[in-house]
Parts: C-alpha cells; structure tokens; sequence
C-alpha cells in the first residue's frame, strides 16, 4: 500500500487538481475563439480539476465557469442574469443572444428604397449600361496587363542611358541609324 501510494504521488495526476482548478480559475476566452470551443475547454478542464464531484455540482460550476471566461462583457452580462443551471443552457443561451445581437447590428445599416414607376426602368439601363463599359475597361486593362511584362521604373537602358526601359526596347534614333535612313 505504502508503494501505491508513493507511485501516485509520483506519477498519478492527482497532485494536477490544483492547476487544472487555477487554469479553470483563469480561462478567458481568446479573440476569435467561438463560443463552442470555450465551452468544450471549460468542460474538459472541470472532468480533470473537479473529477471527485457529483454531476449536479459539476454542472452548476461549468455554467459559472463559462459566463466568467465569456470575453465579451454584454453576453456575459446577459448568460449570467439568465441563471443557468448546467453549461450546455448556457452555452446555447449565450450563442442566441450573440445571433441576435448581430442580426440587430446589421439591420439598423439597412435603409429601404423606394423606386418611383418609369423612372426604374431608365436607372436600371442606365445601370446596365455603365456596368458593360466597366466590365469592357476592365477587359482591355487586364488583356493589356497579360501584354506588358511588368518592368522596374528604375531599370536604365544602357543605349540612352535613360531609365523606364531597356535596351531592346529603346525608342532613341542612333546616329547610325539616321545615316541609315538618309542614305537608303
């Protein structure tokens, strides 16, 4: 028995109770982490630092442990007034409130338009209109992209000494070639 219980001291988690208990403790939830994954961590963490209690007790702790770690101050607010009594109530009572306080975001940038009769009509061709030249510019700009290989502007051509272009490129008349022209 006395080896027993040196090797659980040793090697067993027991003497862990503490830190899951103070990681429990500690637990907020981080920027971007939804509410699902909170909920899961903070189950897990309460089977390791509260594995000796009964079910009703654990239950109720999860609950209180999860609104304490809810990083956004009105949802905590609101999952904890709602007194839940297990963590999966609070949990979808939380996540509800979050939907709904995003669907009450949204719908005050929503404006209604109205559209008088006839002159619909004209704004959408109108519309259409400018929608095919854009998509046109938008063609031609991107075929001539395809065309042109892109080039640093300060690449200097060794012909002219100028910068913008290279040699191949060169639009300067030689003196060579003016010869050329003159006696040809």
């Amino acid at each position: 028995m006395t080896i027993e219980n040196a090797l659980e001291a040793l090697f067993g988690d027991s003497h862990l109770t503490q830190f899951y208990r103070t990681e429990l403790k500690t637990r907020r939830q981080k920027p971007g982490e939804s509410l699902h994954v909170l909920a899961a961590d903070v189950e897990r963490l309460m089977s390791l630092a509260y594995a000796e209690c009964p079910q009703d007790v654990r239950d109720s702790l999860a609950a209180q442990y999860f609104v304490d770690a809810i990083r956004d101050e009105d949802t905590q607010h609101a999952t904890r007034l709602m007194d839940a009594k297990d963590l999966k109530s609070a949990l979808a009572y939380s996540m509800k409130y979050e939907a709904a306080k995003t669907v009450s975001k949204t719908s005050r940038n929503v404006r209604s338009i109205e559209v008088e009769d006839g002159t619909g009509k004209e704004k959408d061709e109108k519309l259409d209109c400018l929608l095919k030249t854009l998509e046109k510019l938008l063609n031609s700009h991107v075929a001539g992209k395809k065309n042109t290989p892109r080039r640093n502007p300060n690449v200097t051509c060794w012909k002219c000494n100028k910068k913008g272009h290279v040699q191949r490129e060169c639009q300067t008349i030689s003196s060579n070639q003016v010869y050329g022209r003159l006696t040809g």
